[in-house]
């Protein structure tokens, strides 16, 4: 298909378009402000393409005060907002509304202060993950999160989904990681939550903000944690016969009281894909593979090698190698890295999905998937943070192929109710979004989502902010004082999809 098309405007909504582009024209230069329909089909969708909607209109400011500005505007109005920052998230967060504001935040791409004494970075959000450690790696420093797309998601869009990476194990997801942001709320009015203190008395409002999908404000500054770079770092990529043997050696390395500095799971398929890809000289004859990272001081490093490696035999491990240097160990990592296109190459589309689970329900989920996998007929490859639990199936499917995209979801659907009903939660860093949106009650019941939008409620009252995200369904404000609510529920529209 060829994309989406404006919907037909009747003159009433005609005339409203032209006013607020004329009004936010007034607020931006006018390359600042898209409305062509094919300047703004780019923005039709994020890393979830499955769904697409084209935007009312598209404004890219490049300060603070034009945001506030922005921001004011809409709430004067009643116009929704969708931010956006590099459109990399995997769950529909940032999907555009056909009556709402894309904000896009690319144009804030400069990192603004480096303290190295106070070991801190304050960035714009439209720095890209893997800048802020390309800024500082010269003094033997870095920024610890690392996406497998660091190289283009930006840190706005880490703080709003609390996104982690390889090394998120021992050094912690965003919110470990993040000191302090500065938020515009859907007012106008500009406010500062932490800073490059270590810690902040009172509310944990910097951990709210955190993860909270762009609902709570818009981001304008971020002030991040960098670690100096360990002493030594070496990876043990080890091959299994199965998935399950492999599971339960990521689980006896933790119980054995070793915290890898980082700790990832490819399945058959998702090794023969980043091999054909990167060429990191994975083994093709095992059915699971294991890349473990240990960092540290150089002795403790050596000894925690030889441990690790005894618990990979002991599971019967059938290949074993450990970089020699820090080029063979970026090389093991680069397969991993690179496993969503690799794996892009060989399916039409893929659908991927992300949940967490406890580490010891890791060999029972993953002989489920299967079974799940033959029901539906659709190939899976499994890329784990193994360590935590953080599982990122990749459903292979065909969208030309009528039904396929909704057989995908389901198989999707099963793997995140299957991560619930064994203790986990539906998500482990792309955010809820659109994707996991309707399956909220499976994890949480009413009481639940009511409380989670009150807090909604008491940054945006009118749900002007990213609208149609996370909750399945939307309570008015005014009524969720209310212990049971029988009216002022919105449903939400269908999300177009391609």
């Amino acid at each position: 298909m060829s994309g989406l098309k404006m919907p037909e405007l009747n003159q009433e909504v005609l005339a409203r378009r032209q006013q607020v582009l004329a009004d936010l024209s007034a607020i931006l230069p006018g390359e600042s402000v898209v409305s062509d329909e094919n300047e703004m089909r780019v923005f039709e969708s994020d890393g979830l393409t499955a769904y697409k909607a084209l935007p009312f209109v598209v404004v890219l400011p490049e300060t603070t005060a034009q945001v506030v500005k922005i921001l004011k505007y809409c709430h004067h109005e009643g116009i929704n907002v969708v931010p956006r920052g590099s459109g990399t998230s995997l769950s529909g967060g940032a999907l555009p509304l056909e009556d709402g504001v894309l904000l896009v935040l690319s144009k804030f791409n400069q990192v603004l202060d480096i303290d190295y004494a106070n070991r801190c970075v304050v960035v714009q959000p439209g720095v890209t993950n893997l800048g802020i450690t390309r800024a500082v790696e010269g003094e033997g420093f870095y920024y610890a999160p690392d996406p497998s797309s660091q190289i283009a998601c930006s840190i706005g869009g880490n703080v709003a989904e609390n996104s982690g990476g390889v090394h998120s194990l021992k050094y912690g997801l965003t919110a470990s990681n993040v000191l302090g942001v500065e938020m515009v709320l859907i007012s106008g009015e500009k406010i500062r939550l932490g800073g490059k203190h270590l810690d902040a008395e009172g509310y944990d409002f910097l951990g709210l903000i955190t993860g909270s999908e762009g609902l709570l404000g818009v981001v304008t500054e971020v002030t991040v944690r960098i670690l100096q770079s360990p002493e030594t770092a070496r990876a043990l990529l080890v091959g299994f016969p199965s998935s399950e043997d492999a599971g339960q050696c990521v689980a006896d390395i933790i119980s054995a009281g070793i915290i890898p500095g980082g700790m990832e799971l490819m399945d058959r398929l998702a090794i023969h894909a980043a091999e054909d890809f990167v060429h990191a000289g994975y083994p093709l004859d095992v059915e699971a593979l294991l890349i473990v990272e240990l960092d540290g001081p150089e002795a403790e490093v050596d000894t925690l090698i030889e441990i690790v490696a005894k618990i990979a035999r002991e599971n019967k491990s059938s290949t074993l190698r450990i970089s020699e240097n820090d080029e063979e160990r970026m090389l093991f990592w680069a397969g991993r890295k690179a496993a969503f296109p690799a794996v892009g190459r060989i399916s039409p589309d893929y659908y991927c999905m992300d949940g967490t689970i406890p580490r010891r329900q890791l060999p029972k989920v993953l002989a489920r998937m299967r079974e799940l996998s033959d029901h539906y007929g659709l190939r899976v490859a499994n890329v784990f943070h193994a360590g935590d639990g953080n599982l990122h199936p990749l459903i292979l499917y065909d969208a030309n192929i009528p039904g396929e995209l909704e057989k995908a979801e389901d198989f999707g659907a099963d793997i995140l109710k299957l991560c619930v009903e064994v203790g986990g939660v539906l998500t482990g860093e792309h955010g809820v979004g659109v994707e996991k949106r309707d399956l909220m009650p499976v994890m949480f019941n009413e009481v639940d989502l009511k409380q989670q939008q009150r807090i909604k409620c008491a940054f945006d009252e009118q749900h002007l902010l990213n609208p149609g995200k996370v909750f399945p369904q939307l309570h008015r404000c005014a009524e969720l004082g209310r212990m049971h609510i029988n009216q002022g529920k919105v449903p939400f529209p269908d999300i177009p999809r391609f």
